[in-house]
């Protein structure tokens, strides 16, 4: 069977890791076969790093590209949307990175389009393919934990610094950034949507959010703690507590360890990329290439493990959350839920 041919779009740090990724995977099975960055040297030297063959200035050449199956949108928040959709139209399959879009009406339109053009899109919740949040999930199928009572999750780094987050103008703010995790987490552990949001947020002078507290209640009296922060390094534990006992998982976001119910420490290394990654555990971004993968081979248009509902759902919490901290983008006044 032919290799999926991915193209990758923009050419910063998220799709750089990305790229390294993939080298990881079987050359049969995955291709990198080209790249767009808004300047041409940026693709060039991209295209040179890591063995790509083309390279463009700007987005509309991986459209027109004929050799290309689907495409990594790693762009900044507020770009996520128009590219895909891009992408869409010309017949591309898309995974983009998180958050899908800025908020819940946008996310649908897009959904609603990739479905219509009968194309496989899915948010790039990397973290539901590792072999932690696949173990956590058997476990509570089994029963092992008893009925889930609480989720304690902490999600933090010091990136008040970092345009994408603490600009508005790029779909900055914790919540887009950093609160998909800690409801992605908490939703994986419930295996459901939360029926009422408490939260409260520190903003900063551009309006948005960097730092978050929120209590997410779920069906049967579950309840889910977050907190993000733009300031403060966090835990970035993500503690999943039942009637039976619990499951801890280290760099939630990226799991290699978890403590398991039985106080039994797991690990799941990862390969080592043939360009070093920047980013922690982004060699993990593996799992959720080879998904793509199998799914777009089966003819199927979503993963089950982050759903277009799920990515739905997620972006209707942090249009909750962003609403009752104060915090509101352009995109709210055009897209509505």
């Amino acid at each position: 069977m032919a290799p999926l041919r991915w193209a990758i779009v923009s050419a910063g740090t998220i799709s750089h890791d990305f790229a390294c990724a993939v080298s990881t995977l079987p050359a049969a099975d995955h291709q990198l076969v080209a790249v767009g960055a808004r300047g041409l040297e940026n693709a060039r030297k991209f295209a040179e790093l890591h063995g790509i063959p083309r390279f463009y200035e700007g987005y509309e050449a991986i459209a027109k590209d004929p050799e290309v199956d689907v495409v990594y949108v790693g762009t900044v928040n507020n770009a996520h949307y128009e590219v895909s959709r891009m992408m869409l139209e010309a017949g591309k399959h898309v995974l983009c990175e998180k958050p899908l879009c800025v908020n819940r009406g946008q996310a649908r339109a897009l959904l609603d389009f990739a479905r219509e053009r009968g194309r496989f899109c899915m948010e790039a919740i990397w973290s539901r393919f590792f072999p932690s949040y696949i173990h956590l999930r058997e476990r509570i199928g089994r029963g092992d934990l008893g009925r889930i009572e609480r989720v304690e999750v902490q999600f933090g780094f010091p990136l008040t610094h970092v345009e994408r987050v603490r600009m508005k103008s790029l779909g900055g703010g914790t919540v887009l950034d950093l609160g998909v995790y800690t409801i992605q987490v908490a939703m994986w552990a419930f295996q459901a949507e939360p029926v009422k949001i408490e939260a409260a947020g520190q903003l900063n002078d551009e309006g948005v959010d960097v730092g978050i507290t929120a209590k997410l209640h779920f069906p049967q009296g579950g309840v889910a703690n977050i907190r993000t922060s733009a300031i403060d390094k966090l835990p970035n534990t993500a503690v999943i507590i039942g009637t039976k006992g619990s499951i801890t998982l280290h760099d939630f976001w990226c799991p290699t360890e978890l403590t398991d119910v039985d106080g039994t420490v797991r690990s799941y290394p990862l390969p080592t990329p043939k360009v070093e990654c920047i980013l922690q555990n982004s060699a993990g971004l593996r799992y959720e290439a080879e998904e793509t993968r199998r799914r777009i081979l089966a003819g199927e248009l979503e993963s089950p493990s982050v759903s277009h509902q799920d990515s739905l759902a997620i972006a209707g919490v942090q249009d909750a959350i962003r609403k009752q901290i104060g915090v509101e983008m352009p995109e709210d006044y055009i897209y509505k839920s």
